[in-house]
């Protein structure tokens, strides 16, 4: 499937009031036509992986062409500019979030990657790398809890920030690394209980928001079964977008 058919299925499915609705939850930049992500899933798959389509689609700065880029763009390429680029382009939250969920994260340094996005202050590179560390440590099954401890330092060093997105995208880091083993669980509320002491109403909420699911008795309980069974991280919640 050519660019002009994918940019001509795009225009055709959009929808002005689903464009409006998207608007409403924060989705906006560019030129928005209101297509569903199934959709574009489904195109996609059609299109399978190309790089050089992929930049293409990116380079139209339509919105879902971008998050079409994302899903078309091949996973395994190494190339830190275009990831670099990419980044500093997000005018969204979302098409950050598909991006750190369906390329960045299997990219071979996306864990220093997250390092260098969350210590950085624009609004969505800033979210990106929490975003980031949210999906390694849903996704990296293999990766040592050190990982996550480097992570954690990561927030008290850079999570203190007062902007919704960001703040959000920080208590989804830590919630998602509390998961993973009973020795990072108690890692992650510590963090929570440090950086919720800096006096910034933003990071206290973070603290409250991440102490409150990671003590609870559901979260608890898996770990401890986890744990006996000697199995990996069990799966956690994705929530951490706009709308929460």
């Amino acid at each position: 499937m050519t660019y002009e058919d994918l940019m001509n299925r795009l225009r055709e499915q959009g929808d002005p009031l689903a464009a409006a609705g998207m608007a409403r939850y924060g989705i906006r930049g560019g030129e928005v036509l209101g297509v569903t992500i199934p959709f574009l899933a489904s195109l996609a798959s059609g299109a399978g992986r190309d790089d050089a389509l992929a930049e293409r689609l990116w380079l139209s700065k339509v919105h879902e062409a971008r998050v079409l880029a994302v899903m078309v763009a091949d996973p395994g390429n190494p190339d830190l500019v275009r990831m670099d680029r990419w980044v500093r382009d997000f005018d969204s939250w979302d098409i950050c979030d598909q991006a750190m969920n369906r390329l960045f994260r299997h990219h071979p340094r996306a864990r220093e990657k997250a390092l260098e996005y969350a210590a950085r202050e624009p609004l969505f590179v800033k979210r990106a790398g929490f975003v980031l560390m949210a999906q390694l440590a849903v996704h990296d099954k293999k990766a040592p809890d050190r990982v996550f401890l480097g992570f954690l330092q990561a927030v008290e060093e850079h999570g203190a920030d007062e902007r919704p997105l960001v703040k959000k995208a920080v208590s989804w880091a830590v919630r998602q690394a509390g998961k993973r083993s009973p020795a990072l669980n108690r890692a992650a509320r510590e963090t929570a209980r440090r950086l919720g002491g800096s006096g910034l109403p933003g990071a206290r909420w973070i603290a409250s928001d991440a102490i409150r699911e990671l003590s609870s008795p559901a979260v608890q309980k898996r770990l401890e079964r986890a744990a006996m069974k000697g199995t990996g991280p069990f799966r956690p919640s994705s929530r951490g977008g706009a709308s929460d």
